[in-house]
């Protein structure tokens, strides 16, 4: 096999990281190894591909494993695929490509083994008797040896499938003890059963021709807005009713916002992150080429917002809207004025790429790293105000509940916590996900919202595949619902019943 060039591992992992949600640390491979200059194209690389090699390698290197030392047949340099084909194409066409090859390579080894052959067959006839009976004796035994070995492989499946029965029974034995043990309520294992939608009930907005990074709904309106790599980001006029196939027929209305001037591919303007104002008005988009733009309803330009250094990866409006906050790969976090669009101020405090913004009120805010550390800041000050320490790597996503009384933080620790102002150390840590947390969400119930009368909850959702549902009060593990892809929840939200 050819080698497999720097670029082509990069763009793997580059594609890797996107497919599996991780878009932060995605941004930055892409930034730093200059993939978007490598000349790949993406569209012909199918999903997964870089799991789908690993799986390969790793079983390849089991079928070398488990051949004899004593197999001379096998050719040690036998190139009959290039990476970017095996990577491309998928089983049956390199079954295809090697059948070809083989062929073609086939033709001049052909006569190389008829000639081995003649030699063999003049040597064999050239032994005495004696050896060629020997000859005889040994095939015998090598029969009897293969037999052999099929019966103890056999036998030793048998009791590997004995020994999983067994592990299985104990497994079980102990789920039933756990189960029957008292000790107060214990987390809720809901299985959902998914529901089948049909699909004259789904309508498919397209438009985009890359990843879609991030979608909002305006809070006033039927709008959506999307946020691409394909440097667009766009606001779909949902119509009211029903979603099907009706609406398929004439298509909701769209305006296209570009980011870029000239080349449609510019991956410098990949809109990495979008909010909508409280009236939905105004609608902020944050793009890799670190400016912040404003756009009307409608998709007319406003202001572009020139100051971070890096990729902009989250963008808040205040309830008030006066201030608009926005995070960075450039380690800080602005402030901008929606008076005059001028930097209030920048917060400089991380030491590393700033990943998640989020409003308190109207003047103080929280903002998570990568370097672990969660800061509260405020509007004037040019210190923070809180530093909450106790995640041990960074920080994905931070939110603030309803009231503002408590932050939550997930983090690829594999933990969510929750914060008070009133305290340094965390007032709850959630440990109970097996991988990493990438996003949460509160409920809309409790004080401060539309349903006061009901519990607060927290929504974690973790590329374990689960969806965890705490009750805020207690501290505890209500629901934990599986079934879901990894990379499905990038955005999680709570419905709750008024």
């Amino acid at each position: 096999m050819g080698v497999l060039t720097a670029a082509e591992l990069n763009f793997l992992v580059f594609r890797y990281l996107q497919e599996s949600g991780f878009i932060h640390a995605a941004f930055t491979l892409g930034y730093e190894a200059g993939i978007h200059k490598g000349g790949i194209d993406g569209n012909a690389v199918p999903p997964g591909a870089l799991i789908t090699i690993v799986q390969k390698g790793l079983q390849y290197i089991e079928l070398e494993a488990n051949t004899e030392e004593n197999d001379e047949e096998i050719e040690k340099d036998f190139a009959l695929l290039e990476p970017i084909e095996i990577i491309t194409k998928d089983v049956e066409e390199l079954q295809q490509l090697v059948k070809k090859r083989k062929r073609e390579r086939s033709q001049t080894d052909r006569e190389k083994d008829r000639g081995k052959e003649k030699e063999r067959n003049e040597e064999h006839e050239r032994r005495p008797g004696g050896e060629r009976e020997r000859d005889r004796h040994d095939k015998e035994k090598e029969q009897v040896r293969e037999k052999d070995k099929s019966e103890k492989d056999r036998e030793h499946e048998k009791e590997k499938e004995k020994e999983k029965q067994h592990t299985e029974r104990i497994d079980k034995i102990k789920h039933d003890e756990d189960s029957l043990a008292g000790g107060g309520p214990t987390p809720m294992d809901v299985s959902v059963t998914a529901q089948e939608i049909s699909s004259t009930d789904v309508t498919v907005l397209e438009g985009h021709s890359s990843e879609v990074f991030a979608c909002a709904w305006s809070p006033t309106g039927s709008l959506l807005a999307s946020g691409s790599g394909d440097s667009t980001a766009r606001i779909w006029t949902i119509p009211d009713g029903p979603c099907g196939s009706n609406m398929q027929s004439s298509p909701p209305g769209v305006h296209v916002l570009k980011h870029f001037k000239g080349r449609t591919n510019e991956k410098s303007k990949d809109v990495t992150t979008l909010d909508w104002n409280g009236e939905g008005t105004l609608l902020a988009t944050g793009s890799y080429d670190g400016q912040a733009r404003i756009w009307s309803r409608d998709g007319e330009l406003k202001q572009t917002l020139f100051k971070h250094k890096g990729p902009i990866f989250s963008l808040k409006w205040n309830k008030k809207g006066d201030y608009l906050l926005s995070g960075s790969v450039d380690k800080t976090a602005i402030v901008w004025d929606t008076k005059t669009w001028e930097c209030k101020q920048q917060f400089e405090f991380h030491s590393a790429p700033t990943l998640d913004v989020d409003w308190r009120n109207n003047n103080s805010f929280a903002t998570c790293s990568t370097d672990s550390m969660i800061y509260v800041c405020k509007i004037g000050e040019q210190r923070p105000v809180k530093s909450f320490i106790g995640h041990q790597s960074e920080v994905n996503a931070i939110k603030w509940d309803p009231t503002g009384s408590f932050l939550a933080s997930c983090s690829d620790d594999v933990t969510a916590k929750i914060w008070s102002m009133k305290q340094d150390k965390c007032v709850f840590d959630f440990k109970e996900h097996t991988k990493e947390i990438y996003t949460i969400r509160w409920s809309p119930t409790g004080p401060g919202t539309n349903n006061p009368n009901q519990q607060l909850l927290l929504a974690s959702a973790s590329f374990d595949s689960t969806i965890k549902l705490w009750e805020v009060e207690q501290g505890r593990l209500l629901y934990s619902l599986s079934g879901h892809s990894p990379c499905i929840l990038l955005h999680l939200a709570l419905m709750v019943n008024t």
